[in-house]
Order: C-alpha cells, then structure tokens, then sequence
C-alpha cells in the first residue's frame, strides 16, 4: 500500500497513561521531540512547535488538529516530511494522522495511522512516505519507553 501507513503496538500501560502522553502537548512534545505550548489537544485548533531531533531543529512542526474523544482517539492533519525550509507546502493536501487506543490484556492496544499519501505531489510522495514510514517506527518505541519510564 502507498496510501497508507499504519503501526500497532501493545503499550504496557493503563489506557489513562498512554491517553496523557498523547493529548498532552507537553508529554506529546517530549516523546516525539518537539517543543509545543503547554495544554492539551483540542479539536479545531492548529498547534505548532519546533523541532528538537538531531538535524531537524531548524524545522517547524505544525498540525491541524481534527478530532479529540478521550482515551479512544486523537487525529491531526500536517504535511508529510516537509523538511525543505524554501518550500512553501501550504496549497499541498495534508496527511490525516490517527492514534486509537483500545483496551488489551496487560496494556492498552495503540493502533497508529497515516493516510492520503497518494493525494501528496508526485515529485515527493515516495520520500515523504518511506521517511514517515521510518519515523512512525521510531516513534512507536519512543511512545512505549515514554509511558513505561514515567508514571
């Protein structure tokens, strides 16, 4: 599949902790690298932070975000690794990013998704997908040390 990316990952973690490193911009921030303002996501609103992982800390992260319902789900929009800082990416169709939680034995299940890849430029569809790919995987580890070492 080209339109999709999709990881799974057993967290062994209450659904109540794992909801709170996801909808809370600052734990958000900590595991996925970015410096966001305090408070938590909220529907409808548009968050933006800098970068703090090696190389990328001159890029900006900017998400739209779609829908929050507590402890089930979380959902932004954002342009796929739009690392250029000459690139004006704003008129491009974004990605839709989804985090569901669900209750598993010993944990909670987290299922993450990207899609609308195939809506993305042709001439950086492949790259932006493949280097997501990579960094959804990434993350998926970053989330589980993140709600295993802090409480």
């Amino acid at each position: 599949m080209t339109d999709r990316i999709e990881k799974q990952i057993l967290l062994r973690a209450p659904r109540s902790r794992v909801w709170r490193a996801i909808a809370d911009r600052g734990e958000f921030g900590t595991w996925f690298r970015v410096a966001l303002p305090e408070g938590t996501f909220a529907a409808g609103e548009k968050v933006k932070g800098n970068i703090l992982h090696p190389g990328y800390e001159h890029m900006t992260m900017e998400v739209d975000v779609v829908e929050v319902t507590p402890e089930t789900r979380l959902s932004y929009r954002w342009h796929p690794y739009a690392i250029d800082p000459a690139v004006d990416y704003s008129s491009e169709p974004q990605t839709l990013v989804t985090f569901v939680l669900e209750d598993a034995p010993d944990g909670t299940l987290l299922t993450i998704t990207e899609t609308g890849f195939d809506a993305i430029p042709l001439h950086r569809r492949d790259e932006a997908f493949r280097m997501n790919d990579r960094g959804w995987a990434g993350q998926v580890k970053n989330i589980e040390r993140h709600v295993t070492e802090t409480r």
